[in-house]
């Protein structure tokens, strides 16, 4: 599971066999977890993130979506 982005305690990352599915990316930090769709960004699933901490991960998600797009294409692009 590649990780693609540290900011502060949350980590960014993806599952290398995940396919089937449209481009996203996993956030945890400690044992909170969250998946955001990249096109549009949007929440798909989040445990234990309270909503402020959502709000400011999707800032994140948003600003840095097109690193995220990026890795997602190099390294699933072929098995999405």
């Amino acid at each position: 599971m590649p990780t693609i982005l540290r900011i502060g305690a949350f980590r960014f990352f993806f599952y290398s066999l995940e396919t089937g599915e449209p481009p996203h990316v996993h956030v945890e930090s400690g044992d909170k977890t969250a998946k955001y769709w990249l096109d549009p960004v949007e929440l798909a699933r989040s445990q234990g993130f309270r909503p402020h901490e959502l709000r400011r991960l999707r800032g994140m998600v948003i600003e840095h979506r097109a690193k995220l797009e990026e890795a997602w294409n190099a390294h699933l692009g072929d098995q999405a």
